[in-house]
């Protein structure tokens, strides 16, 4: 790519439109209890899934799903990618929780951002990702299996559905925002 053509790219990246997850002004705690806000993503394609490190049905699979798509992601384009994982679940899943999760699961590379907020900010992003989710046991929760993918500006530009679906356009679409 020539520098003409990266800089008009890096300059897109700059604005952020209404549309951006970068406007919500919540704070998360990452797996390395490092507070952040989601625009300091900003400048990354996110792959975003909301997650609890309980969970003995949906969310290994969900993770499974996101290892395989990061290994289909050359590493040409790996610095691009942020791999995300919320968590529906702020109370249990502490940074600690997050990092042995991440550690259990093979996540532990700098593509990998695991983050929990508090209710309310989890509550209103999942509202931005369409996933529901409800508590329905003191460690048990009934969720939507949904990956979503974001640009550089933090709009959404694709949402996949289900357990192990093929991840065929995931991926290309993923490749396709990655310079």
């Amino acid at each position: 790519m020539d520098l003409a053509l990266l800089e008009t790219k890096i300059k897109e990246t700059d604005e952020i439109s209404d549309l951006s997850i970068y406007n919500l002004p919540s704070i998360w705690t990452t797996q390395d209890n490092r507070e952040i806000e989601l625009k300091d993503l900003k400048g990354n394609v996110l792959v975003m899934v909301m997650i609890y490190t309980t969970c003995q049905s949906a969310c290994p699979r969900l993770a499974a799903d996101m290892r395989s798509i990061e290994k289909q992601i050359p590493d040409a384009k790996k610095g691009n990618v942020k791999l995300v994982l919320i968590s529906i679940d702020p109370e249990t899943d502490t940074p600690e929780r997050l990092k042995e999760f991440a550690i259990e699961n093979e996540m532990e590379s700098e593509q990998w951002v695991f983050l929990r907020g508090s209710e309310s900010d989890t509550r209103e992003f999942a509202a931005v990702l369409a996933v529901n989710y409800k508590k329905i046991s003191p460690m048990d929760f009934s969720h939507s299996n949904i990956i979503s993918v974001f640009d550089q500006k933090g709009e959404l530009t694709y949402q996949q559905e289900g357990l192990g679906v093929n991840n065929e356009i995931t991926v290309s679409k993923i490749l396709g925002l990655a310079y």
